[in-house]
């Protein structure tokens, strides 16, 4: 059976700093660009971890080509991150993403047989969020978005290196998500059963406020 190209999920890196912001159009009743509970509602502190996983029926695509659909695919990635501001609305939030994980994992690629690792390199990464939706996820001064996929191969395990200067997302709160679409990856390291390029696109929803009871959905304004 063939396997996805290791190269779209390098992409998966920037997927996780983007993580907690869902900018929305309604004011906060706290004057806050994060809310939880709904748009407007109560303030998201500084230091909560908001967390969120693929959204329900969906799939994390890492394809070679923009648009294409030969790399790697994943059922299952998480996300978490930590809340570093949170200012008064319109404006911009922050976060500190610091864990990313994926499962479920293939590839449809010919030579490679299984996807046996994907980690994100160079953690925290710093996201973004406007309050028009807009989200932006960067590195620290200096560095890259990095992520290290190990494929098995029909030559044996075989690494491959990808990053960005930067990644894009929009977040919605009408289904409190934060979406990714063909963000692309450059292989900076690797054989040539690794793709030139990888481009991510997935869906996470809901966001939510795990440093609050029950777990609120959070929203942007």
């Amino acid at each position: 059976m063939r396997r996805h190209t290791v190269a779209a999920t390098a992409a998966t890196a920037a997927a996780l700093t983007a993580l907690t912001f869902l900018p929305a159009t309604a004011a906060s009743a706290d004057g806050a660009v994060l809310t939880y509970g709904s748009a407007g509602g109560t303030a998201v502190s500084v230091g909560d971890v908001l967390t969120s996983s693929l959204a329900g029926g969906t799939k994390a695509t890492l394809a070679t080509a923009s648009g294409g659909t030969s790399g790697i695919t994943c059922t299952g990635s998480t996300l978490s991150a930590t809340v570093a501001d949170n200012p008064a609305a319109p404006g911009t939030a922050t976060e500190s993403a610091t864990a990313q994980t994926f499962s479920g994992c293939t590839s449809n690629v010919f030579g490679v047989t299984g996807v046996r690792s994907i980690t994100v390199n160079g953690l925290p990464y710093t996201t973004s969020a406007a309050s028009d939706g807009s989200v932006v996820v960067t590195p620290a001064a200096g560095g890259t978005i990095q992520t290290t996929v190990v494929l098995s191969t029909l030559l044996g395990s075989v690494t491959c290196v990808y990053q960005a200067p930067s990644l894009a997302a929009v977040s919605s709160n009408s289904n409190n998500s934060l979406s990714f679409s063909n963000q692309a990856f450059s292989k900076v390291s690797g054989s040539g059963l690794c793709a030139a390029n990888g481009y991510f696109s997935a869906s996470y929803a809901p966001v939510v406020d795990s440093s609050v009871s029950g777990s609120p959905a959070v929203y942007t304004n």
